[in-house]
């Protein structure tokens, strides 16, 4: 079975983060292995405390995992810091990993800020290099490309502007606020490619980003190229949300095995 890393917060309400990566890897076949960088204090009304660990710690649990697995895959997500940003990002360059998929967490649903404004930077300047696709929604791809996305031409001017910072692929979330809705953009370093989906009416859609970012890491492990794992991956996650789950007294999470009866 191939071996996928998810390198991220965790999120005790078990919608996002390091919970909702290792559900959606395991829904689409592989092993999930994690190592946590922050522990939010968290349910599907918001996030209520956030509290980093030490950097030898995460280089520690990186170290260990290396060590021991053949890692075929890996998915960031929450690296709250400029510290753990670098401490990450060497890890990576040591390791030599190849399919990284960057989704540049910056905030929750609810509105908290996760990536710290210092911390922006130094995603853009030593993460991104290294990664075969990142995974920006709208909001994070107008920060990382300093434009404010409102039409497709500025989406792509956008998805050129990220891939200009070293990754191999962009692919720009949230289309329903340029294309059509449930569309995502993905770009090559030269062409386009608009993955169109059903856009479904719900309001539970915590976790949506970890697990469509960890869904297509787990498809790259098992061998499928960048465009046919984004396409698996969102097929996968456009079902996770059809079956979304109203727990909780906020925004309830997708339901990562809705292909499991009672």
């Amino acid at each position: 079975m191939k071996q996928v890393l998810t390198i991220a917060g965790s999120d005790s309400g078990g919608g996002a983060g390091i919970q909702a990566d290792l559900k959606a890897m395991a829904a689409n076949g592989v092993y999930g292995m994690s190592v946590i960088t922050s522990i939010t204090a968290q349910n599907t009304k918001g996030v209520t405390a956030v509290h980093d660990l030490p950097i030898p710690v995460i280089k520690a649990q990186l170290d260990a995992i290396f060590d021991d697995f053949d890692v075929a895959a890996v998915k960031t997500g929450m690296l709250s810091s400029v510290r753990i940003v670098e401490a990450v990002s060497r890890k990576l360059q040591q390791y030599k990993v190849a399919n990284l998929v960057v989704d540049p967490v910056m905030i929750s649903k609810s509105g908290q800020a996760l990536l710290q404004p210092a911390a922006i930077e130094k995603v853009k300047s030593t993460l991104i290099p290294l990664a075969l696709v990142v995974t920006p929604n709208i909001h994070e791809a107008e920060r990382l490309s300093g434009l404010e996305i409102r039409t497709l031409a500025i989406a792509r001017q956008a998805a050129k502007a990220i891939h200009k910072l070293g990754c191999k692929y962009v692919l720009i979330k949230g289309g329903h606020l340029i294309l059509e809705r449930g569309s995502d953009l993905l770009y090559d370093g030269r062409f386009f490619n608009v993955f169109k989906g059903e856009f479904i009416e719900t309001p539970h859609t915590h976790g949506t980003g970890c697990t469509y970012a960890s869904a297509i890491a787990a498809q790259l492990a098992k061998g499928k190229p960048l465009p046919d794992a984004v396409q698996a991956a969102k097929t996968y996650l456009t079902e996770a949300i059809r079956h979304s789950l109203a727990i909780g007294h906020g925004i309830g999470p997708t339901n990562h095995f809705y292909f499991l009866k009672d």
